[in-house]
Parts: structure tokens; sequence; C-alpha cells
């Protein structure tokens, strides 16, 4: 099914109060990407706005309920030409399967490597939820293109 956006209602989605109109800023910055035709740019470089826009207005957003994961990702997104990182070695103990999931669980929510445990979980099922909304937005915009 095909829905034309009118000029008044950007939102395709005729719920107001799903997530979809916080992703309005993904749709006009996909707009600007796809209008900025600059030949000097890579295809990777390309795939790479277009997921920082994503990520972007997915943290925007999830603002307004002012998620430890959407602060995180916007601090990044801010600081992109960060130092490099130094590495510092040390010797650990083997991890459980269980600790070594939990750190994998950090690594993947913006923003986990600082929170106990108890905040991580919420703050995933948030991630997740905001993570589906973005698919099925890019779905949506796929479709729409295709057509």
């Amino acid at each position: 099914m095909h829905r034309e956006i009118s000029p008044g209602n950007p939102n395709p989605n005729p719920n107001p109060n799903s997530p979809m109109p916080g992703f309005c800023y993904f749709l006009h910055a996909l707009a600007r990407i796809q209008q900025d035709v600059a030949p000097q740019r890579s295809p990777g470089k390309k795939g790479r706005r277009i997921r920082r826009a994503a990520y972007a207005s997915m943290a925007v957003a999830a603002a307004p309920r002012r998620m430890a994961w959407s602060r995180a990702l916007l601090r990044r997104l801010r600081r992109r030409s960060a130092s490099p990182r130094r590495k510092t070695i040390t010797v650990t103990r083997k991890k459980t399967r269980t600790e070594r999931q939990e750190d994998e669980l950090r690594r993947l929510v913006p923003g986990g490597r600082r929170m106990d445990l108890c905040s991580l979980l919420e703050e995933t099922g948030d991630y997740l939820q905001c993570l589906a909304a973005q698919v099925s937005l890019m779905q949506w915009v796929a479709r729409s293109i295709s057509e």
C-alpha cells in the first residue's frame, strides 16, 4: 500500500502516538544526502553518512524520554574527530560466559559501559524498540522509492 506524504503532514503514519514523527529528521537528512552529488565521495562514505543520519534520528526521536543510550549516541555523533584511544595491556582472569555476554551487551548499547546491569537491561529494551521502529521506517522508505 502506497501512501502519499502531504506537505502539511510529513508523517506517513496516521497514528500520532507512534515514534514515526521523530523520524522525519531521518527523511530530511536522507534527502540532503541524496541531493549531495559530490563526485569525490565514495559509496562507503555515503553509507556512513546514511548510518549516522539514521542513528541521529533515532536518538533525536528518543530524546524526549531522556534515555541514556540516546544521550550517549548523540554525544558520540557530536565528537566525530576523537583522538585515537590508547590500548593498555593488563592481565585479567578469564570471564564467565554470563560476564562475556554482559560485556557484549554493554558494547552494543550506546552508553552501556557506564550502567549497572538493571539499567542496562532497561535501556536495551528501549533501544531495541527504537531500532525496530527505525527498521520499519527504512522498509517504508524503500517500498516508497521502489513503487
